[in-house]
């Protein structure tokens, strides 16, 4: 910086507080705040910067970029105050002024600053109250009644199969019913069974609590209706259901005597079936099951009879039930298709698991009723093998047959039979023995089961069914599945 050729205004620090030079009257300036030696005399200072300027001197910049900007922008100049270490912003109508684009500036930062935030917020809280809506909506539809999405078709289904009698329960209806489920019953692999009785009346009934639907709304719906026009004594009524979202219930009327398996095994320990009434429930059972494969419109597949599913009421009459399983079919179609095995181990029919016995019928129904009979009659069950050699070559049918072949009258030597209780026991045990052919195509219809039974004792000589006796093939291919599923169905028995 040449002194000659540039005019320079220095001014005091005292100057610029006084106002007794104005920034404006120099044309070029530069201004260099210094530090004032108390032994510095003001008279010096005249030499001083004339000389700094003429010989050149360092001088440290720290520059604000933003607030100098603003500053410049403003018509003022930037300076630095070392002792404060703060930007000053020096006016051309003042000597020294505060930073006039600092508060303006700043403002309009933080508006900008305000409006972004703003906007991501707003973008934000929407995104969050869209996904909070879907959820809710998606939760809501598991929970929404299916009969309120498609009543019309619900109710047209239900006309068409005729059971528009049957009464709709809500499950708040069902909460009064069974006094908020207090009194269970019994559970099973499908639900839960509690007991209830019809508000302002006497009438006892079950409930049945699914604990899922096998399907959507219109196979539960077809099951319900399937069950709902069956019409027959030795069938449990069904008074009602319950399809309200997730909860899914039947309603039946209630059997004093509970199920043939609690009487089987001593768990009605006041009553102890006799001959007489374990062969009428055995008859009972078998009409039932001839009118559902032949008693209605389309043929009813059980796929679960056992002592279990067969309820008594306060006569003994039994009732079959818990249709869970069942499958509906045609009346011309005598082979039916199953994604999987259905049934209880001990009562399913072999070509249920196993294709190459054959195909898959009414016929399965007709083994698990022959091999229910046979339980009656030894007061056994099929799938306790409990201290039993689970590799033998004989199973229990094979067993009881060869029993009667070499003319042995009594099971057990030691229970006194009448002569009729001995026919009974022989009539149930040649008819159960035919019901549980490894060919399906060997088996009878239940029909002729029902004919069997009721016949003499003479008719079914054992000469006459000796072809159909059971084979240790079954046995043996038994034993083969167990070894790689649950089934195990050989045994030596211990009557």
């Amino acid at each position: 910086m040449n002194p000659t050729n540039v005019p320079v205004c220095w001014l005091t620090k005292n100057a610029m507080l006084n106002n007794s030079i104005s920034v404006s009257s120099c044309p070029n300036h530069l201004f260099l705040p210094i530090h004032m030696d108390d032994n510095l005399a003001m008279d010096q200072i005249g030499g001083y910067i004339p000389n700094a300027a003429w010989n050149g001197f360092e001088l440290k910049w720290n520059a604000n970029s933003g607030s100098c900007e603003a500053c410049l922008q403003s018509g003022g100049q930037c300076g630095h105050e070392p002792r404060s270490n703060k930007f000053f912003c020096f006016c051309s109508d003042e000597s020294k002024c505060p930073f006039p684009g600092s508060t303006p500036y700043k403002v309009i930062l933080t508006k900008s600053k305000i409006a972004l935030i703003a906007s991501f917020s707003a973008v934000g809280i929407g995104i969050i109250i869209l996904l909070v809506f879907s959820l809710r909506k998606r939760c809501s539809s598991k929970d929404e009644d299916p009969q309120q999405k498609k009543k019309p078709d619900v109710e047209a289904f239900l006309k068409i199969h005729g059971t528009v009698g049957l009464q709709r329960h809500t499950y708040s209806d069902l909460k009064k019913i069974t006094n908020s489920f207090r009194d269970k019953l019994g559970e099973g692999g499908f639900g839960i069974v509690y007991k209830g009785k019809v508000p302002n009346t006497e009438r006892l009934v079950a409930v049945k609590m699914l604990k899922k639907s096998k399907g959507n709304a219109e196979d539960f719906i077809n099951e319900v209706a399937s069950i709902g026009k069956t019409n027959h004594i030795n069938i449990v009524s069904l008074l009602g259901f319950c399809y309200e979202g997730r909860h899914q219930a039947l309603v039946y009327d209630f059997m004093p005597n509970g199920s043939l398996e609690k009487n089987l095994y001593g768990k009605n320990s006041h009553h102890t079936l006799t001959w007489e009434e374990l062969f009428q429930i055995a008859v009972g059972t078998a009409r039932g099951l001839e009118y559902l494969h032949r008693g209605c419109n389309t043929r009813i597949l059980h796929f679960d009879i056992k002592p279990h599913n067969i309820l008594l009421d306060e006569n003994l009459c039994p009732k079959i039930s818990d249709f869970g399983l069942a499958k509906l079919c045609p009346q011309k179609e005598s082979l039916i298709s199953i994604s999987e095995a259905r049934g209880t181990v001990g009562y399913i029919a072999p070509e249920v698991f196993l294709r190459s016995f054959g195909g898959v019928s009414y016929k399965s129904d007709v083994y698990s009723y022959g091999m229910l009979v046979l339980e009656m009659v030894g007061c056994r069950r099929k799938n306790d093998v409990e201290g039993i050699e689970c590799n033998s070559e004989q199973y229990f049918p094979q067993w009881i047959y060869q029993k009667l072949e070499l003319g042995e009258e009594a099971l057990d030597d030691q229970v006194m039979l009448s002569s009729d209780e001995k026919d009974i026991q022989k009539k149930m045990i040649l008819v159960s023995l035919c019901c549980v052919k490894t060919n399906p195509s060997s088996r009878p219809e239940m029909s002729q089961v029902v004919d069997m039974l009721e016949g003499t004792v003479e008719s079914l000589q054992i000469s006459r069914i000796s072809s159909l006796a059971p084979t240790s093939s079954y046995a043996g291919s038994l034993r083969s599945q167990s070894q790689t599923s649950s089934y195990s169905f050989s045994m030596t028995p211990t009557l």
